[in-house]
């Protein structure tokens, strides 16, 4: 498979405000009890389907260690079998076969190793990781769930932006929950989308 046949999407949930944890990590806040009448519902088996269409994960390692306390309370492994790239400097736990730490170029991941292998490369988290690789130009797209909560202060989706980004609105869908699930594509530099077709 070739490089202009994957696609880099950058995938959070968030608060109103744009946080993906309070500042110590927590997600206490991920459940609301908000209710939109008009909203669609989400189907289990088209969102199980959905996420087999996704190849690979590529994280940070406070969402990783996030989703490794999310499975010793029970709930589960959210990543299934696909490979899962971690981005650490440190020494974690490695819980599986499919998780992989990386510590070198972020480019170079991506475009050397991920893209060659891998149509549909999806980035987890957290706000460093995800703002390294829209500044690095390696995403395709940003989907963004936005929640019905403000949290006020917390870790933002994006860190260390060093430019503005202009992006493509290409989708919007609001739940009964009360999220809001937005689709955006991220134009090549000449106004082109990259790799999506």
């Amino acid at each position: 498979m070739g490089t202009s046949d994957s696609r880099v999407t950058i995938h959070m949930a968030a608060s109103l405000d744009g946080f993906i944890a309070r500042r110590d990590g927590r997600v206490d806040w991920l459940e609301t009890s908000d209710e939109y009448a008009d909203g669609d519902i989400m189907d289990p088996e088209f969102a199980k389907a959905f996420l087999e269409t996704i190849d690979c994960y590529v994280m940070g390692s406070r969402t990783y260690e996030t989703a490794l306390g999310f499975e010793a309370k029970g709930f589960g492994w959210a990543y299934g079998d696909k490979p899962t790239f971690v981005l650490t400097t440190r020494d974690l736990p490695r819980t599986r076969d499919t998780v992989e730490f990386h510590s070198g170029d972020l480019a170079q991941l991506v475009n050397e190793r991920l893209r060659p292998r891998f149509r549909s490369i999806w980035f987890a988290g957290g706000g460093s990781v995800s703002g390294e690789c829209l500044c690095l130009g390696l995403a395709d797209e940003v989907r963004y769930s936005i929640l019905p909560i403000l949290i006020g202060d917390g870790i933002a989706f994006f860190e260390k932006l060093d430019r503005d980004i202009p992006l493509h609105l290409t989708e919007v869908k609001a739940y009964k929950s009360g999220m809001v699930a937005l689709c955006y594509k991220v134009p090549a530099h000449r106004g082109e989308p990259r790799n999506i077709p």
